[in-house]
């Protein structure tokens, strides 16, 4: 019997110190415009982080919406992740 093939969902956050207090979700999507936001992230050089639990629990807020206080742990350790790979890239890069 065949695996039915998982409908793939992806949320952008972005996070602004200086105009927001926390991140917030920039785009969503699911199945085709999910798979268009994560190649066209890919193309522009932008880090992409997978926790299914994440994205199942911010698919449900509307763009401009911030992160609910629930998540703003787990989204914080995201962006240091994030952030520390985007720091060797570019320390990769310049060797």
């Amino acid at each position: 019997m065949d695996k039915k093939k998982k409908l793939k969902r992806a949320v952008a956050l972005k996070y602004d110190v200086q105009r927001h207090d926390v991140p917030r979700i920039t785009a969503r999507g699911k199945g085709v415009t999910a798979e268009n936001m994560i190649k066209r992230g890919e193309k522009e050089g932008v880090s992409i982080y997978e926790d299914e639990r994440l994205v199942k629990k911010l698919i449900e807020y509307e763009v401009g919406t911030d992160i609910p206080p629930e998540l703003y742990e787990i989204v914080a350790q995201v962006l240091v992740f994030v952030e520390s790979v985007d720091e060797n890239q570019v320390k990769a890069a310049k060797k």
